[in-house]
């Protein structure tokens, strides 16, 4: 393999596994707990605060947490990936809002995804994350109402974006 294949190899595995962490926001986000699963190979462990489990017991601890939100949004910053030939390294920064808590009200964590990952039958997928809980702030008071009338996203289906890719006629 030349120098440049490889290296060219490594830059797409890199971004397969960015997309992988891109999709578990967006599932855990949308409300789309079949996409979170798809991030994570069969036997795929999560530690999170206040968990450590199989990727089925993460599900099934997470889902009713999630649905008792009015929302959440990821936002990812720095992402890492150490390559070592089907196994890698990642490590993603996340600052993650949260609103509508029914019992802690809003609030902003910051975290960060260490990721071991593994490249199986030619997919990356995770095969432990550890959810690194940085810090925690209270935004309690702080969310307003619309300005104006607009988009606005919705959660488990019907949102924009399921709407486009339906009138697209694709979804993964």
């Amino acid at each position: 393999m030349t120098v440049e294949s490889r290296e060219l190899a490594e830059l797409l595995d890199k971004q397969a596994i960015y997309e992988v962490v891109l999709r578990y926001c967006r599932g855990i986000d949308r409300l789309d707990f079949d996409l979170v699963r798809g991030c994570y190979h069969p036997d795929g462990i999560d530690h999170h605060t206040g968990f450590d489990g199989t990727v089925d017991e993460y599900l099934a601890w997470v889902q009713p947490k999630l649905e008792s939100l009015a929302g959440t949004m990821h936002h990812l910053g720095n992402h890492l990936v150490e390559l070592y030939g089907d196994v890698a390294i990642s490590e993603t920064y996340s600052t993650n809002v949260h609103w509508g808590h029914p019992d802690r009200g809003d609030f902003t964590s910051g975290a960060r995804f260490v990721d071991l990952m593994e490249k199986r039958d030619g997919r990356w997928a995770i095969a432990e994350r550890w959810a690194v809980r940085e810090w925690t702030r209270s935004d309690e008071g702080r969310m307003i109402a619309p300005e104006a009338a607009g988009p606005r996203g919705t959660r488990a289906g019907g949102d924009v974006l399921d709407a486009l890719r339906t009138r697209v006629g694709t979804r993964p």
